[in-house]
């Protein structure tokens, strides 16, 4: 994607020219590309888009304009160039790199030409440089004041770009070629006095003196005619040195030939010097090599979170490779995140041509005047250029050398998609070192014996230093100073979340230093985002959740999530779920309390409707878990489930967070939420029994008692006691499994009160109180008949059944079982393999084994299809025993 001012206003793209639409949207598209990376305030761009007084509605029309452009940018991948249209309060900003104008391509070019010291390369540059205009500029533009005074203004640049051109052309005895440039334009422009005079000059020392003279006497009475004055000095000059030269000064100059141009002798070397007791990084070293040997100038992008150790690892590698760069090696620190400035382009420019041999008084004035002369002077070398700490791809590209020998290194916390995009940067991704590596770099510092005294600690520090060498270092440099601590010791203190970053810190230099200045160079959004993030209750999070946190949308906190990966705050190691190392959430939550204090609770409210809405798909037609609180907040999006198996992969990645929901919600004495959370995954409580859920349980029934709610006691005694019975802790189980039933009916909820009570009876019929169970189970059947619920219907009858078969009386069990099948729904796969097994033990019992064994098989296949673990094997069990039976 490229841009054109010169000629008609265009975004040019691979697919061809697009226009931006009508006259006062190209209007502002070049107002904007005029001043690239600059805010321009509204009254500016209202002032460009309207002739004269702007009407009262101006705004909205800009707006408006604002608008599509911005559409129009994302439809052909602005993003992917470094391109974007943001908002800057009343102002708009086009950021993009400067070089995608035509417009500033130019003017570099005719800046570089002038500063050349042979004029064939002069030539070159201005021929190069006039090859960008494709007609007046800014066509297609309102004619408004600012655009016009814009226009003239290159227009006038253009002009005096000819003229120089036709002087180099001069300088090189082609003075006919000058005149041809120079004739074309004196007629375009026959008032300008200084292209009749370089034309006039031309044409004399082409052989042509008549035509000279001609030229002055028409120029003379046009500007007599037209403006009523006499020819200027330069003019009356150029005419007066024609008539008294007769020939000689004006004649034509032989051609010549300039001297060689002389390669600067001096090699460069600005690398600082090479770190020590660098470890690791085989693979990552094999990588850069290779990305660096692609020829035609790589650029080799070597990104990282805070503190993975980019730069020591760059010059690590430029310190090894010194040979392959004969011609020197150039190093710029940028400061892309830093509490000092970052240096301005022009400074490090300025720097590099000094290290060149450049003298001093001939580096250009001008950041485009130095760029172009770096560029001149690397195009035949074999040089090396790191580039390190670098904040964005537009701090990069104007330091780029013009050598195809050439090989740039950037280090960077962000992604810098933009340079990948346009310069074809080659990634060289820096993760934590692994264990074996992070050990080697502890013993760098502590010695190899003191290591190697404490393997397990050394390992343990390692791990709580997340692989940063950053964090490592700093640790090693605090057992350092105290020899006689034990690495043991420190794993003690690492171990206490509260302190552990304050322990990675040695004076300014440390994790929370380094986090801390990421952080301020994120954009405002993703910076929000991100101390958000140190409220959520998990270790991981989906777009869904973020967008609950910065209570914006899904779309939005996606972006924003994308945008904290850039800068390696994040890493999406599963498609869609986000997760911080473990010193970056800890650093998130340090910053937590600096985020919106109701986004804790907008993602409790979140964590509600998601739960409902994955019951339903898991289990459906089944009674929800609760209803929602008076006072919850709908989010602005729920996720939909495509099916069981959807809401069950949603179960196990949020269940960390869950579980932190709940106790965040008791925390802060919202029991009403707590409990309701800790029902959330019932599902997959019952898929997987043994998975340690009452812990889980356990709080959300003190939050239910908090609240006093009889309903909420009853869902969860029930749930709990049944969870408890599975685990084999009877006598618990039925001290909750005894109280849910008076509970359920108090609340006026005849459905729980049938679940809790064929739940109590199942476990009493476990227990041998197999009397009272049936009691209880017929009462229970009764109940879910009378209100009419199917799925409770099936619960009942499949317990009763289960009882029938451990008394031996399989025909009823079998009556039990064929019954709750034609209640049961059709997409309830668990339930249905449930059933299918109680039916084949039936079948067995009554002596029909060729339809005990079919049902079986089915139940395991379908118990293994549904991810159902229990169910398989118990359904593999009974046909195991079904076979040997025979």
């Amino acid at each position: 994607m490229e841009f054109r001012l010169l000629g008609s206003v265009a975004v040019v793209t691979e697919g061809g020219d697009v226009a931006p639409g009508p006259a006062k949207r190209t209007s502002l598209l070049a107002a904007l590309l005029l001043r690239p990376n600059t805010a321009v305030h509204v009254t500016a761009l209202m002032d460009a888009l309207w002739e004269d007084e702007p009407p009262t509605h101006a705004k909205t029309v800009l707006q408006g304009h604002v608008s599509r452009l911005r559409a129009l940018l994302a439809a052909h991948g602005a993003e992917a160039y470094g391109v974007e249209l943001t908002t800057q309060g009343s102002a708009y900003l086009l950021r993009m790199p400067e070089s995608l104008v035509d417009a500033h391509r130019f003017e570099e070019l005719v800046g570089l030409a002038g500063a050349q010291r042979h004029a064939a390369d002069s030539v070159r540059m201005l021929r190069e440089a006039l090859a960008y205009w494709q007609g007046p500029a800014l066509t297609g533009t309102v004619p408004s004041g600012p655009l016009e005074a814009a226009a003239t203004a290159l227009e006038e640049l253009r002009l005096s770009s000819v003229e120089a051109l036709a002087e180099a052309y001069g300088k090189l005895g082609e003075h006919g070629r000058a005149a041809a440039v120079l004739r074309t334009e004196a007629v375009a422009h026959p008032l300008r006095e200084s292209l009749a005079a370089a034309l006039m000059t031309a044409l004399a020392r082409a052989g042509r003196r008549s035509d000279a003279l001609d030229w002055y006497h028409r120029t003379r009475r046009l500007l007599a005619e037209e403006l009523g004055v006499d020819p200027g000095r330069a003019l009356s000059e150029t005419y007066a040195g024609l008539l008294r030269d007769q020939g000689a000064v004006l004649a034509p100059v032989p051609d010549v030939p300039e001297p060689p141009a002389r390669e600067p002798s001096v090699v460069p070397e600005l690398l600082p010097r090479a770190p020590r007791g660098f470890t690791g990084r085989q693979a990552e070293t094999a990588l850069l090599d290779r990305a660096a040997g692609g020829g035609e100038g790589p650029v080799c992008l070597v990104t990282g979170p805070a503190g993975v150790g980019k730069t020591a690892f760059a010059l690590q590698w430029a310190h090894r490779r010194r040979a392959a760069f004969p011609d020197g090696r150039l190093f710029a620190d940028l400061r892309g995140f830093s509490d000092t400035p970052a240096p301005e382009t022009g400074v490090v420019l300025r720097e590099f041509l000094l290290a060149l041999g450049v003298p001093q008084q001939r580096v250009p004035e001008t950041a485009v005047g130095r760029g172009a002369l770096f560029r001149t002077l690397t195009a035949g070398r074999r040089m090396l250029v790191v580039l390190d700490n670098a904040r964005s791809s537009e701090q990069v590209r104007p330091l780029l050398p013009g050598g195809d020998d050439c090989v740039t290194v950037v280090t960077s916390r962000d992604r810098l998609g933009g340079l990948i995009a346009s310069d074809a940067a080659r990634p060289v991704p820096l993760g934590q070192l692994p264990p074996d590596a992070a050990t080697a770099l502890l013993a760098t510092v502590l010695g190899e014996a003191r290591v190697a005294a404490e393997p397990d600690a050394a390992a343990r520090l390692a791990g709580l230093c997340d692989g940063l060498p950053l964090a490592l270092r700093v640790t090693a440099a605090r057992l350092a100073e105290r020899p006689g601590r034990s690495l043991g010791a420190m794993v003690g203190e690492l171990a206490d979340e509260q302190g552990r970053l304050a322990l990675l810190d040695v004076e300014d230099v440390g994790v929370s230093a380094a986090l801390r200045l990421t952080v301020q160079q994120l954009p405002d959004s993703a910076a929000r985002a991100f101390r958000a993030i140190g409220l959520h209750t998990g270790s991981d999070l989906d777009h869904f959740a973020a967008a609950a946190l910065t209570g914006t949308t899904p779309a939005r906190a996606t972006a924003d999530l994308e945008r904290l990966a850039a800068a390696h705050l994040l890493t999406e190691a599963v498609p869609g779920r986000w997760t911080p190392h473990d010193l970056v959430r800890l650093y998130a939550r340090a910053l937590a309390p600096q985020a919106d204090p109701e986004g804790l609770r907008r993602l409790l409210d979140h964590y509600l409707y998601t739960g409902l809405a994955a019951d339903a798909a898991a289990e459906p037609g089944s009674q929800p878990c609760y209803a929602l609180p008076a006072d919850v907040r709908r989010p602005a999006a729920v996720p939909e489930f495509e099916g069981r198996t959807a809401a069950l992969d949603w179960y196990v990645a949020e269940r960390p967070a869950l579980e932190g929901a709940v106790a965040a919600s008791a925390a802060l004495g919202l029991h009403d939420r707590a409990w309701r959370l800790a029902l959330v995954a019932w599902p997959l409580m019952l898929m997987r029994l043994q998975d340690g859920w009452t812990p889980l349980l356990e709080a959300g029934l003190a939050s239910a008692e908090a609240v006093g709610d009889p309903d909420a006691q009853s869902r969860t005694r029930a749930l709990l006691g049944w969870i408890l019975h599975q685990e084999g802790r009877n006598e618990e189980a039925l001290v909750h499994l005894e109280r849910a039933p008076a509970l359920a009916a108090e609340a006026g909820d005849p459905i729980s009160e049938a679940i809790a009570v064929v739940n109590h009876a199942a476990v009493l019929d476990a227990t041998g109180e197999c009397a009272r169970a049936r009691t209880l189970m017929r009462e229970a059947v009764a109940l879910a008949d009378r209100i009419g619920h199917p799925s409770t219907q099936v619960l009942t009858l499949q317990h009763l059944a289960g009882h029938c078969l451990g008394a031996g009386e399989y025909e009823e069990a079998l009556a039990h079982v064929l019954r709750a099948g034609e209640l049961v729904a059709p997409d309830a796969v668990v339930v249905q393999a449930q059933l299918r097994i109680v039916r084949g033990e039936a079948l067995a019992g009554i002596g029909r084994l060729d339809e005990a064994a079919h049902q079986l098989e089915r139940a395991a296949a379908d118990s293994e299809a549904a991810g159902f673990p229990e169910g398989s094997a118990r359904a593999a069990e009974r046909l195991a025993r079904l076979a040997a039976g025979r």
